[in-house]
């Protein structure tokens, strides 16, 4: 008999059992004495049967214990990245507790269509970088949930950012300061720019946008104005492309005496950049982050930034989708006062 082909009446009829039994033996271990299944199983593997088909108990019973986690980006970005990868622990640790498994997927794959019959439901990391995912997030009808970003229809979790990066940026700026932005995602780009007259991209969702909201009211309510020329676009939070828009802010002139910036990989980068130009920080430029990552703690001067406990933001992710909630969260966050302003 070829083993690829086994079914589990053919085990059942090998083994001289029931069907049930064998079923019980792979999926239902409360059903059989402990010797009884060993035994089973053991017979099982001597023939090379590996249990009933995933696939079909899955549609058969209508769950999997599977979550889907859309990434924003590339997985290879999303688990270097230590906000990210703090986030996933945050939901593996919720989905572990719960007997669930967890599916990575990828921001920028083709389709969620080849795992949308397999899984239980899908948690949106930030806005996919195929815009077809989304889509077909909304049009599916298993739970899901939005992180970071909106969908209209489906709940979401979020901090405030708008206030967020408005707070931070009310306490760096002074009336007199010149202020340059270094933001993320903000027009479609796939390199470090200015952002001069291009169009703003995904506005009405992106939480990036909400960050840029923000800092221009601080920076208007000061009597202050600024200009496009003076906001730059990071296509992710990536210390390469960080370490490009530093380099230019800090050759521009006149150079700005307060950054603001859209994630602490982002100020991270301008500080070191800064201190090795002999620039004095905060004395002769101020830095704002946004994260909170625990590098931004060890770092000296250390940074002044924003905090939003990711681990307990994926956390709360992972909890409201398996209890199906469907109002939007918005989590508290914190402004930890460093040394860089």
């Amino acid at each position: 008999m070829n083993k690829n082909k086994l079914t589990l009446k053919d085990v059942a009829l090998q083994l001289g059992v029931s069907t049930a039994t064998i079923s019980n033996a792979f999926n239902r271990p409360d059903q059989l004495s402990t010797a009884r299944r060993e035994a089973i199983l053991a017979e099982c593997e001597k023939i090379g049967y590996t249990g009933p088909n995933k696939a079909a108990q899955i549609l058969r019973k209508g769950r999997s214990n599977i979550v889907a986690l859309i990434l924003a980006d590339s997985i290879a970005y999303t688990v270097s990245d230590p906000v990210a990868s703090t986030f996933i622990k945050g939901v593996s640790r919720v989905l572990q507790q719960q007997g669930k498994h967890l599916l990575l997927y990828a921001g920028d794959s083709e389709s969620i269509l080849d795992v949308v019959d397999f899984v239980d439901g899908f948690i949106c990391y930030g806005a996919p970088r195929n815009p077809k995912l989304a889509e077909e997030v909304v049009r599916q009808t298993k739970p899901a949930i939005t992180v970071d970003f909106n969908i209209d229809g489906l709940p979401s979790i979020n901090i405030d950012n708008e206030k967020a990066a408005y707070e931070v940026a009310s306490q760096a700026i002074a009336n007199d300061d010149h202020v340059a932005i270094l933001g993320l995602r903000l027009i479609d780009s796939p390199s470090t720019c200015r952002i001069y007259d291009s169009p703003l991209i995904e506005v009405e969702s992106s939480i990036s946008h909400r960050r840029l909201d923000g800092y221009i009211r601080a920076i208007e309510e000061k009597g202050l104005i600024i200009e496009n020329d003076w906001i730059w676009h990071i296509p992710e939070s990536d210390r390469s492309f960080a370490k490009q828009a530093a380099k230019e802010v800090l050759h521009s002139s006149p150079r700005p005496n307060t950054v603001l910036c859209m994630s602490d990989i982002i100020a991270l980068e301008l500080l070191q950049s800064a201190l090795s130009l002999g620039i004095k920080v905060p004395e002769e430029l101020k830095i704002t982050g946004f994260d909170g990552i625990e590098e931004a703690e060890r770092t000296r001067p250390n940074l002044t930034t924003v905090c939003q406990a990711s681990d307990k933001k994926g956390e709360m992710a992972a909890t409201a989708l398996l209890e199906s909630r469907d109002k939007d969260e918005i989590l508290p966050f914190e402004i930890k006062r460093g040394e860089t302003f």
